[in-house]
């Protein structure tokens, strides 16, 4: 197995562009993009293109009907069915729609072909985690779930376990969904809390079929939840779930939206504790996979203070050259951030929060604390399930 990562990239996945409105700015990943760059990544990972997921591949979780919506849209973009989701405000249809969405998919899909073939231990792929998406409709900006996609791929490769753990701060709806009567995949998503929060999905108690018990993870996160509070949750449910299932690979999706500037949520994370996860994710990855990791991007509009130096981390960490979080942002990378935007680009590689530090589980909990109550009630409906104590 090569020891190198893979980053997986084409120029051609910012074209993934619902308008100047909206909220998912394509400019999000062009700077991240120019920021691994920026502080010389690129020569230690090797940069991959793959090809485009074709419909086969596709088909491994979206029906038929919807893809060739999608198509249809993507054609036509005023002719988009709105029953399938597209032509909202939500997901606009653009022309090209399918054929980038197709791309982005295909990054993600290759990512773990590469995993599990060996060709790279680790491949990351920022533009994907596209986690919305459900077989026959688009939801929150995601067309296509490539994330989905990934882990339907490894299956078909072979694979008898794949763990994924979602971070961003909406619920990982459609991987739930994709993988909900399927024993082989663990599903575990921490996020705000449902009644807060799109899509409205993720309570404790969903917990995957009568055929998959066990196999849906939830932790709905009271809002304002801040670095404690986040790593405390997600010490406190994912590495032990993960050492009794055991995954050949670990798919992990790395929405920034967590972050306290974020517009569009409310929990109060800082930088500092995304890179902390991440640094995790890797060492849970090597612990029980074998170091088969596939990381992905996700949710994140704060798109120039918060995603680049976000995913430029997660970039980095999977090179096995790992940023100090003190370090100066190289002055070209924030010249073309003003360039391109007009905004001051931030100076450094930290939220001023590191370390991050929490309260560890096994230290006892306090049954009147709403991050503690959220832990709980996740360790309860799924712990019993899979012979552990809540």
């Amino acid at each position: 197995m090569s020891g190198r990562a893979q980053l997986m990239w084409d120029e051609a996945v910012t074209g993934y562009d619902f308008g100047p409105d909206h909220p998912m700015d394509p400019v999000r990943l062009a700077l991240t993009r120019r920021l691994v760059a920026a502080f010389g990544l690129d020569s230690a990972v090797d940069v991959v293109a793959a090809k485009r997921a074709g419909d086969s591949t596709l088909r491994l979780v979206h029906r038929e009907d919807y893809i060739e919506a999608v198509k249809a849209a993507s054609a036509d973009p005023d002719a988009a069915d709105g029953t399938y989701g597209l032509g909202t405000m939500d997901d606009p249809a653009f022309a090209g729609m399918h054929e980038v969405s197709a791309l982005i998919a295909g990054q993600s899909v290759g990512a773990a072909e590469a995993v599990w073939r060996g060709d790279a231990l680790h491949a990351v792929n920022f533009a994907g985690g596209l986690h919305h998406a459900m077989p026959g409709g688009a939801a929150g900006f995601c067309i296509y779930n490539d994330a989905s996609l990934a882990i339907a791929r490894l299956l078909e490769l072979g694979a008898e376990r794949v763990a994924y753990v979602d971070v961003d701060v909406h619920h990982g709806d459609g991987v739930q969904a994709a993988f909900w009567e399927d024993p082989r995949v663990l599903t575990i998503s921490l996020h705000e809390h449902p009644r807060m929060l799109f899509p409205g999905t993720g309570w404790p108690e969903e917990t995957g079929a009568d055929s998959a018990e066990g196999s849906a993870v939830n932790v709905a996160l009271p809002p304002g939840t801040g670095d404690a509070g986040w790593l405390r949750a997600f010490h406190s449910v994912v590495p032990e779930l993960l050492a009794d299932f055991r995954p050949q690979v670990l798919v992990t999706q790395h929405g920034a939206d967590t972050h306290f500037e974020d517009p569009l949520a409310h929990l109060a994370v800082s930088l500092d504790a995304q890179r902390a996860v991440q640094v995790v994710c890797h060492d849970l990855a090597h612990e029980y996979a074998d170091g088969r990791w596939v990381a992905l991007g996700g949710g994140g509009y704060a798109v120039v203070d918060v995603v680049p130096r976000s995913w430029t981390h997660l970039v980095a960490i999977a090179a096995g050259r790992p940023i100090e979080p003190e370090t100066l942002i190289p002055e070209e990378w924030r010249q073309e951030v003003y360039a391109r935007t007009r905004q001051l680009a931030p100076a450094r590689m930290t939220d001023g929060r590191w370390p991050a530090s929490w309260k560890g589980w096994e230290d006892g909990y306090d049954p009147a604390d709403r991050l503690d109550q959220a832990v709980l009630a996740a360790r309860r409906a799924v712990f019993p399930l899979r012979g552990l104590l809540p």
